[in-house]
């Protein structure tokens, strides 16, 4: 998926507005004014149309983190890994990696995680699942492909997330009418 695919179908499924978005951008790292941002919400074939660069991106997902989960305390390296630290150019922003800040930002358990993945028309088993969030090179480490992302993410619009939103400000929830 391309990042301004994934910036849609996030935005959507959290229910983010403007501020929230670009407070969120702020604290990740990357200040973006109005205009801009909603030149990557635009279809390809529109003017105005920009692609949302990769450390925008990384910015909203490690904004969303500090966001909803706050900052971590400096610890020493070896204690254990920052995940609202920016990633280093070196290790690529793949598809695992923004399923594993989002998991992180919104607290998602494994439980959590099958019942999206349910709701996306996903049937990952527990192991599957786990393998999504080892390191590249580990054993049974597995890609996270674009199919998957964009069934957790359609999941995740649908998904109620009432423990969420006792601890995080998500948007009143809507109720029909």
């Amino acid at each position: 998926m391309n990042t301004n695919d994934v910036l849609k179908r996030l935005r959507f499924a959290i229910r983010l507005s403007d501020p929230q978005m670009t407070e969120m951008l702020k604290l990740g790292g990357s200040p973006i004014g109005k205009d801009k941002l909603d030149s990557f919400f635009l279809k390809e074939d529109e003017e105005g149309y920009a692609t949302c660069p990769r450390v925008v991106l990384e910015a909203l997902l490690d904004g969303m983190v500090i966001k909803y989960r706050g900052r971590k305390e400096e610890k020493p390296a070896a204690e254990s890994a920052d995940w609202t630290r920016p990633i280093p150019p070196s290790v690529p922003l793949d598809n695992n990696m923004i399923l594993k800040k989002i998991r992180i930002a919104l607290e998602l358990k494994e439980d959590d995680l099958l019942a999206i993945m349910r709701l996306g028309d996903m049937e990952p088993s527990k192991n599957e699942l786990g393998a999504l969030f080892r390191r590249p090179g580990q054993k049974n480490y597995r890609e996270c492909l674009d199919q998957f992302l964009r069934g957790f993410l359609t999941g995740l619009a649908k998904y109620n997330l009432r423990r969420s939103r006792e601890s995080v400000d998500l948007g009143p929830e809507v109720t029909p009418t």
